[in-house]
């Protein structure tokens, strides 16, 4: 059934869905906060933490990985879906926290991983043995290709996202098996009817009778893979391996799998929310996934304004910057998504796999940190959708600095890509600090660094030696405790941003977007507005020089302790006009 609006606009009649007007946190367990001492993050940090998250104006928490897991790949290599990994705590533990979200009013989101598991799952264990029982079919084998001079070959060209091919030989079985991510992590099968049936009791079933709210969905849209397996094109990313890309985005089944999924479980729990990793995209094929009846899922995250410069297109070594129209037009295309019928969109500049949004996205001159931090902060919480924030976003955490080396460096992706140019260049050391500083633009390390609780040894994070190495900007007042006590902070701005948003979310939740004076290379102008007529306008300067201002309507707030006739260097303001 659908239904009219004074506007025009067609919508659902189904009641509005509560993820729309949230905020949502997103905790990398590892680095959020340890409570024993081992160096680790865990459960029971984050239980310690909850009052904070909901002083600050949390709604919902997203739970990054906590299954049980050999951590080849920080738990996206999953060997039981129905455990909890060890060092992060219990099911109780577990029980407890989803308890806690509870009793304080919020929600809970966990990680949907269900393209591949660990290798060390049983159900590859058993896959492995042989090619005929329940499990055979269970993962994307497939038999070698035989070379012009008879040596075995993988059957296709594809490469794998962390480097080297996508095929690893087994030998009980003489066939190779896919991997898209690591070695370790082997691609389910997704046409087999068990496989889905199997993810659907024990991946979300089992998490949703536990109370949870719903899921972040990892790499939503390429569980259906070509079913001829061609080559792919070799890319300079890629090479010398062919980029799989084309043989496993949006493919014949995926649509199909989606629909099935909300059918058979989704349906049964009401309106959870499901939010999906979906890259690559068109608007047009993106709203297959999110806008249409019934929904396949409640919102995607678009990484086009957060792979402005080439990142995760270009060897992190190529990566560079990006004149702000550029960002402009980025970010209009998730916003368009909010004014479609039924469709919503997803707000964000961090996760997990991101550098820090205020080093790639505003400044590395400290002289200007704290405005620049204010100004992003700015930027996302007037823009329509669902916000989501990153562990230590907060407080304007920054990237790892230039002086750390590839020996701090955890994430398996930065650490492959070194060794691999370090082979391709052996004594270059002009290439290797290009690749350096690629890494320190790139990496997922950035966001992984312990989060950053006081001045107190280790950041706070814990008494034991931490597990990553801590960014020492810790002890220049960037932290929380430090926050908490001025009225001045990142951390304040940012939690009267969230009150601000929450109060008008007719306008900077739901609104429309409309930006001003696209080519200015220097400020982003734009205005959003709401369905009952009345209208924000936000002005941003993202430079280091002052810049004329064109104010509309009464100023509400500014990042500028004293705001003037022009806009200081990456001073941003809102204006209200009724």
């Amino acid at each position: 059934m659908e239904m009219r609006f004074r506007n025009g606009d067609i919508q659902s009649a189904r009641p509005p869905s509560w993820w729309k007007d949230v905020v949502v946190y997103q905790i990398w367990p590892a680095s959020f906060k340890d409570s024993n001492g081992d160096g680790l993050g865990d459960l029971r940090g984050i239980i310690s933490k909850l009052d904070y998250l909901k002083d600050l104006g949390v709604d919902v928490i997203w739970l990054s990985p906590m299954y049980d897991s050999p951590q080849d790949d920080m738990g996206y290599d999953i060997s039981d879906y129905n455990k909890i990994y060890p060092p992060y705590g219990t099911m109780d533990d577990m029980d407890e926290l989803i308890a806690g979200v509870h009793n304080r009013g919020m929600r809970i989101v966990l990680d949907l991983v269900v393209n591949h598991t660990s290798s060390e799952h049983w159900w590859f264990q058993e896959s492995k043995k042989s090619r005929k029982g329940k499990y055979a079919d269970f993962y994307m084998w497939r038999d070698a290709k035989i070379g012009k001079d008879g040596t075995r070959e993988p059957p296709n060209n594809w490469g794998s996202v962390f480097g080297g091919s996508a095929w690893e030989w087994g030998e009980e079985r003489e066939q190779y098996y896919l991997h898209i991510f690591a070695t370790r992590q082997p691609d389910l099968n997704w046409e087999s009817a068990e496989v889905r049936k199997e993810i659907h009791e024990s991946a979300l079933r089992f998490w949703f009778k536990k109370g949870v709210d719903g899921f972040r969905v990892d790499t939503c849209n390429i569980y259906s893979k070509d079913p001829e397996l061609k080559d792919g094109e070799v890319t300079p990313r890629s090479a010398p391996f062919g980029d799989p890309q084309e043989g496993m985005v949006n493919g014949p089944m995926i649509h199909p799998i989606w629909q099935e999924i909300r059918q058979k479980v989704l349906n049964d729990f009401g309106d959870p929310l499901m939010v999906g990793e979906l890259s690559l995209c068109t608007f047009e094929e993106t709203m297959k996934y999110i806008g249409r009846e019934p929904r396949e899922l409640s919102m995607v995250f678009d990484f086009t304004y957060t792979m402005l410069g080439g990142i995760h297109e270009k060897p992190p070594h190529e990566v560079g910057s990006y004149p702000l129209p550029e960002a402009k037009k980025a970010m209009k295309k998730p916003q368009e998504y909010v004014v479609q019928p039924l469709a919503w969109a997803s707000v964000f500049k961090e996760n997990h796999d991101l550098p820090r949004s205020i080093s790639r996205h505003g400044t590395n001159n400290p002289k200007f940190w704290e405005m620049a931090a204010k100004l992003l902060a700015m930027m996302t919480s007037t823009l329509s959708g669902t916000l989501f924030l990153y562990q230590g976003e907060e407080i304007g955490m920054t990237n790892i600095p230039e002086t750390w080396s590839i020996d701090d460096c955890k994430d398996l992706s930065s650490i492959n890509y070194w060794n691999k140019m370090e082979k391709e260049y052996p004594n270059d050391k002009e290439m290797m600090q290009k690749v350096w500083k690629g890494i320190v633009e790139c990496s997922r390390d950035n966001a992984r660094t312990p989060v950053q609780w006081s001045g107190e040894e280790n950041a706070g994070f814990t008494t034991g030696k931490p597990w990553m190495r801590v960014n020492e900007n810790y002890q220049t007042g960037l932290n929380v405790a430090d926050q908490q006590k001025s009225q001045d902070s990142v951390w304040s701005f940012w939690k009267e941003l969230l009150r601000l948003r929450k109060q008008h979310k007719e306008i900077f939740m739901e609104g429309s977007y409309h930006v001003h004076d696209l080519e200015n290379k220097q400020t982003w102008t734009f205005e959003k507005r709401g369905k009952e007529g009345r209208k924000a306008w936000i002005v941003l300067n993202f430079s280091e020089n002052e810049s004329p201002v064109e104010t509309r309507g009464k100023l509400a707030l500014s990042n500028a302790s004293n705001p003037g006739d022009r806009l200081q260097p990456f001073e941003g303001r809102i204006y209200f006009q009724e």
